[in-house]
């Protein structure tokens, strides 16, 4: 399967064009990609356009990596792009209107209607739209219920969408142009915040910026270990004849990040378009959004026995793992410690960078990059993942608490500017903390009731990211 004539793709937003264009520096993990003298004219900029097999390989060696994005606008309109609307829903009869009329008229949809308590009244509504009502006798979950549908599903594509979800015209048809990838097997758009009378409070405001499900304004090849690892399928046009069985039935939660791996796992690709959107109704209520938050959590362990190297809540090389433990320390010789591993690092990372332009200015940059990245997964790890930890150590010890206080003050404030909430830092960081508290309790949770650390523990490569 090789990518058609006429495919375009541009480098990521990571990718640099370094070494007078001799190589290319990105993806993740990060490498060095060493461009052919017959490779670096196939490249018009930032641009590559495949045109033959060379191009091809090219464009899907950048694609694998994350080092490039199909460029949306250049894609036609597939020659088949038939394809079914599976909607599993559990009572919402208005939440089900809302998006039925979304979707339009002159559309195949299937509502599978997962035991609701009064499934009459998701019929009516259902039957007025002209969809197809297929009720289930028990309640099996969101994956069982997709799979009930998928089922029923006679064209090429599919299109999930949850009921509590509002539809833009042009989503599921620019999703659909990036099924020109033969490898593609799940499309998803970016999932934003639906405008309702609720949404104007405090917990609304912070969910539209800061969501589970929006996963950015940039796309990206899903990768695991990447900033997008995983796609929701609140909303996710799927190629059919790539998703087997379907989702695994056995998981209640979860098991939208379970279908990506396993997609990835087997050679697949996952995209993630930003460019076109749809709009989700969140939680707004404290309790139900705590207690929502918290279920995510839950998804750890089964997700820990299926995958277990994609889980892990840090991913830490010896480097910056010595770096952490000397920043943690807190001693007189910490920061020395700390800048000669970073000087050590430079010079390992400049030797593997040799015979490029300015290899130490290379290797200084990943460096930095890299020592965010690990200051950032050990806030993480204070505040979100291993918070019961945190809290018994700051009964005990002045450096923890030092060190917890630091860590949740100092995301408060960075995260708050990148997401330019419209809501004051107080209130931001306040939910900031109680997402963190609810996620962590679910992971824990399900560390408990699995009986094992593996959703716990972080994961240590021998050589940076």
């Amino acid at each position: 399967m090789s990518l058609p004539h006429g495919f375009t793709v541009t480098l990521d937003r990571h990718t640099e064009v370094v070494d007078g264009g001799r190589a290319l520096l990105g993806g993740f993990p990060t490498r060095l990609l060493r461009l052919s003298a017959r490779a670096r004219p196939l490249l018009s900029g930032r641009d590559l356009r495949v045109t033959g097999p060379a191009s091809a390989l090219l464009a899907e060696r950048l694609l694998d990596a994350g080092m490039a994005n199909p460029v949306i606008a250049a894609l036609p309109e597939l020659a088949d792009w038939r394809h079914t609307f599976v909607v599993p829903v559990r009572d919402r009869p208005r939440q089900l209107d809302r998006l039925l009329t979304s979707i339009g008229t002159g559309r195949t949809v299937i509502v599978v209607d997962d035991a609701s308590v009064r499934p009459d009244a998701v019929e009516a509504v259902t039957v007025r739209h002209g969809a197809t009502f297929l009720p289930l006798p028990v309640n099996v979950g969101p994956a069982g219920a997709r799979n009930a549908g998928l089922r029923r599903v006679t064209t090429p594509y599919v299109v999930f969408v949850d009921s509590d979800v509002v539809l833009h015209p042009d989503t599921v048809p620019t999703l659909l142009r990036h099924f020109h990838d033969p490898r593609l097997a799940l499309a998803v758009p970016r999932i934003t915040a639906l405008a309702t009378a609720d949404s104007t409070n405090w917990l609304g405001r912070y969910e539209s910026a800061r969501s589970s499900l929006d996963l950015g304004a940039h796309p990206a090849t899903v990768l695991p270990g990447s900033p997008v690892s995983w796609v929701p399928t609140a909303c996710a046009v799927a190629r059919v004849d790539a998703l087997g069985d379907g989702l695994d039935e056995r998981l209640r939660v979860g098991e939208d990040v379970d279908l990506c791996w396993r997609l990835i796992e087997n050679g697949r690709r996952v995209r993630y378009e930003p460019a076109v959107e749809a709009a989700h109704e969140h939680r707004v209520r404290v309790h139900d959004w705590f207690r929502r938050k918290a279920v995510y959590g839950t998804g750890a362990h089964p997700l820990a026995e299926r995958h277990p190297r994609f889980i892990a809540p840090a991913v830490l090389a010896p480097w910056n793992t010595a770096l952490l433990l000397a920043l943690l320390a807190q001693r007189r010789w910490s920061l020395p410690v700390a800048g000669a591993v970073c000087g050590v690092t430079v010079l390992r990372i400049a030797r593997k960078l040799s015979g490029t332009e300015h290899p130490h200015r290379l290797a200084a940059r990943l460096t930095a990059h890299g020592t965010v990245a690990a200051l950032s997964q050990a806030s993480a790890l204070l505040t979100r993942h291993w918070w019961p930890l945190t809290a018994l150590g700051c009964a005990a010890s002045r450096r923890v608490r030092r060190a917890a206080a630091v860590a949740a003050l100092t995301d408060i404030a960075l995260e708050h500017r990148r997401d330019r909430a419209p809501l004051d830092p107080v209130r931001y960081g306040l939910a900031r903390r109680l997402d963190d508290l609810a996620y962590g309790s679910g992971v824990w949770w399900s560390a408990v009731r699995g009986r094992s650390t593996a959703a716990l523990r972080p994961r240590f490569v021998r050589s940076g990211r």
